[in-house]
């Protein structure tokens, strides 16, 4: 009789998981928003300190940051063992989150855009907030190389005009 119902019992717990594997999984966003695991980007909120401090942790994981732009550059283009070709795409610097006192750029970061979408926000100025989303592709030298997916600009400093 034992044997019948650790039978039984066994029976259920795995029709219990079969129902539980097809049942879509929800991931709450936000207290009030649930999005479905099957349409929701896993995107992980991200301090770039922090993902200069561990490259090889952040390695092919879709990340994103929100930071101080500092300016469009071209360093870390063409760089076979990381290659991003300075045709399609533009590099640009964010500022250091942790000075304060002076715009130092997290140069640890190569952060690659297409520039398509960099032409988009050429008036971007030193010290304007963006958000950006996308995917540690290699740990070339140590550093953190970045391809962005989504940039957003979230405010922009007032312009100083002089007359």
């Amino acid at each position: 009789m034992n044997k019948f119902k650790g039978l039984v019992l066994m029976m259920a717990v795995a029709a219990g998981l079969s129902v539980y594997a097809q049942t879509p999984q929800t991931l709450l966003v936000s207290a009030n928003s649930p999005v479905t695991a099957q349409n929701a980007a896993s995107y992980l909120t991200v301090n770039p300190l922090d993902v200069i401090a561990r490259p090889n942790f952040y390695m092919n994981k879709n990340i994103k940051i929100k930071a101080k732009f500092d300016k469009f550059s071209t360093l870390g283009l063409d760089y076979k063992p990381a290659m991003r070709s300075s045709e399609k795409y533009i590099s640009f610097l964010i500022q250091r989150p942790d000075v304060t006192d002076h715009n130092i750029p997290l140069s640890e970061l190569k952060i690659f855009l297409n520039r398509d979408e960099a032409e988009k926000h050429i008036d971007l100025n030193s010290g304007d907030v963006v958000e950006f989303t996308g995917k540690i592709f290699s740990t070339a030298l140590g550093d953190a190389w970045m391809e962005v997916d989504k940039f957003t600009v979230i405010s922009t400093k007032p312009k100083n005009e002089t007359k």
